[in-house]
């Protein structure tokens, strides 16, 4: 019934014009310069140091790393971590 399900979503994306972060449940990423990354649709923290932040997501993790790494606001499913942003890059499963 799943796998059903998941095949369906991105119809539903495209023929009613619904926002794909919300319906297909993967992450939406908003960086600003290289000071910010707000993660929202995340799965949880899985690594946190001052030079790198490794989150699950749906489709594996998101890994972040740089320098001086401070997380501002930390919700169930958003994140913010500030800093100085390098790399950004997803692992898949």
């Amino acid at each position: 019934m799943k796998k059903w399900l998941q095949r369906l979503q991105p119809l539903f994306v495209k023929k009613l014009s619904l926002p794909a972060d919300l319906i297909l449940e993967v992450p939406r990423i908003t960086v600003v310069g290289q000071l910010h990354v707000y993660i929202e649709n995340h799965r949880g923290l899985r690594t946190y140091t001052d030079q790198e932040l490794t989150l699950d997501s749906t489709d594996g993790m998101i890994q972040i790393t740089g320098k001086e790494f401070v997380i501002k606001m930390m919700l169930p499913e958003e994140i913010l971590l500030e800093g100085t942003i390098e790399d950004i890059t997803f692992l898949t499963k």
